[in-house]
């Protein structure tokens, strides 16, 4: 399964970096120097990550035969994937890369079921999975209280949700 890990953005410099929107997990495994990631457009890759530094809370990204402002901007709007199969399982049981939990089911303790997990977010504080639910996306904050059970094996997400979460 392709997982999408970033948008490239605007050039950044004269040298050929451009600037990416973050989608992953993991940004310093994902672009780490020397990683190769699929693209889309496929005639723009498979890009070979050179550089990998922030400006900021912006990620700048360096890849190989991309020299210049124009090449960078011959970029601009490529979305950068990764193959699920080649990304390692954590070592701590606790710890769920998005792509596992995207696509369970979510249900409350007694069973009922919520709907699915169609994205993870991460904010600044807390990550977020987000789920559809009655026709409109709710984000339900991923910590234990809240989410006390993660089935992998059973495809399913235990929610106890505080009174009025499912109703903003």
């Amino acid at each position: 399964m392709l997982l999408l890990t970033g948008r490239i953005g605007r050039p950044h410099g004269v040298r050929g970096l451009v600037t990416v929107e973050v989608v992953t997990d993991s940004p310093a495994q994902r672009f780490a120097v020397g990683a190769s990631l699929i693209a889309e457009p496929a005639g723009s890759g498979p890009l070979t990550v050179t550089h990998q530094g922030w400006s900021g809370k912006t990620l700048l990204l360096g890849f190989d035969g991309v020299d210049g402002r124009d090449s960078a901007e011959a970029l601009r709007g490529t979305e950068l994937y990764v193959d699920s199969d080649q990304i390692p399982p954590p070592d701590d049981p606790e710890i769920f890369p998005d792509h596992q939990l995207i696509g369970l089911s979510a249900q409350r303790l007694d069973g009922e079921v919520l709907g699915k997990v169609i994205e993870v977010r991460h904010g600044p504080g807390s990550d977020y999975l987000v789920l559809s639910h009655d026709g409109r996306e709710v984000l339900v904050p991923f910590v234990w209280a809240i989410v006390p059970e993660v089935d992998l094996a059973g495809g399913r997400v235990v929610i106890d949700p505080p009174a009025g979460l499912l109703e903003l």
